[in-house]
This record gives structure tokens, C-alpha cells and sequence, in this order.
């Protein structure tokens, strides 16, 4: 599987993960933003707005209504699109299912994973497990066919494979934890109440 450029977009994917918890203004979500500490988000305020825009123009999200409370200023709320909800499984899934060179795609793929069901999440993280493995292997492969190359030039290679093993390790563990239940996947009950 390889990464689009819409899947790189991780204001754009927060927004849509962070209205699957119901309709929110900008200025909301980019609370929310600041006080869970997403902190792989930058340019915030403004590429949140510069998202939402985007995403409102692309049918992903649309206006739900306008608050107009007394004495505070018009606050538009935006909720999540059918076409919207598909994006986010799409991307969401393909972030976590797909090593890259970025490790803030990941980061950002864990912390918002709880948008999608656990079985998703649980078959992107093994497709996750079997590309590492085979990213790996092939990086292994290479260094060990590198015979006569002063091992200073291959360190970077070495180090890679080590991030590599060190990765497909955590996100098996991961996994296991999840199939065994101590790690708890979140209730729509649960989801709703995180702190705005």
C-alpha cells in the first residue's frame, strides 16, 4: 500500500477524526488540539481553519448550524459527512497499515486509531507487521550481500534495520495486547466524553 498525499494531511484527518464525536466549531477542534496534546499538528490556528475550509469544500464535512449565543461571537458548527467518514476510515487505515520513513504519520495514525472499529485497526496493524517484516528482511538481505564495504559505510543500513525490528516488535506487542484485551478499545460512550 503507498501513502497519498491526502493521507499526509494530518490537521485534515484530525478534523474528521474529532467529528466523529459530533458537530464542532473550529475553535473547538483546535482546542481539543492543544489540550490532548496532538502535538504532531503545526500551524495551528490557521491550517485548522485552512483544513476545515477544505474539507467543508470537498463534501467531507458540512455546516451543521450556527450558534449565535448572546454576547459571543457566531460560531459555526461543522459535523462529519458519509463521504467524510469513509475518507477517515481510508486514511486512518492506510496510516497505520504503512511503514514510512515519517514517523509522525504513525504517531499521528495511533492517536487518533480509536476513531475507527478495533478489527480495522487490528488488520492494518498486521499488514503494518508483515511490511516491516519484509522491509526488514530485504534491508538484511542487502547488508549481508555487501561483502568487502567497510562497515562505516553501512551503518545508516544497520540502524534501519534496528528501527525497523524495533517497530514491527512494538506493534506485535500492540496487537497482542489488543487480542487479549488489556488494552481496551473505547465505547462510543467513552469516545464522547473526551475533554473539550
Amino acid at each position: 500500500m503507498t501513502l497519498r498525499r491526502e493521507d499526509r494531511d494530518l490537521v485534515g484527518l484530525t478534523v474528521l477524526a474529532m467529528l466523529t464525536l459530533g458537530p464542532r466549531h473550529t475553535y473547538e477542534m483546535q482546542r481539543f488540539v492543544v489540550k490532548t496534546r496532538k502535538d504532531y499538528l503545526t500551524g495551528l490556528p490557521r491550517s485548522m481553519y485552512h483544513s476545515v475550509d477544505r474539507l467543508e469544500r470537498d463534501g467531507l464535512i458540512a455546516v451543521d448550524h450556527v450558534d449565535r449565543a448572546e454576547g459571543r461571537p457566531e460560531r459555526t458548527l461543522y459535523r462529519l459527512t458519509e463521504a467524510g467518514r469513509d475518507a477517515l476510515g481510508d486514511r486512518l487505515s492506510r496510516l497505520l497499515a504503512t511503514p514510512d520513513r515519517d514517523a509522525t504519520l504513525f504517531v499521528a495514525a495511533l492517536s487518533l486509531a480509536a476513531a475507527l472499529p478495533q478489527a480495522r485497526v487490528e488488520t492494518a496493524l498486521r499488514e503494518r507487521v508483515a511490511a516491516l517484516a519484509g522491509e526488514r528482511e530485504a534491508l538484511l538481505g542487502d547488508l549481508r550481500s555487501a561483502v568487502g564495504v567497510e562497515r562505516i559505510l553501512l551503518v545508516e543500513a544497520e540502524f534501519e534495520a534496528a528501527r525497523l525490528g524495533g517497530e514491527h516488535d512494538w506493534v506485535t506487542g500492540f496487537l497482542v495486547e489488543l487480542g487479549d484485551g488489556r488494552l481496551r478499545w473505547p465505547s462510543a460512550a467513552v469516545a464522547t466524553t473526551f475533554p473539550v
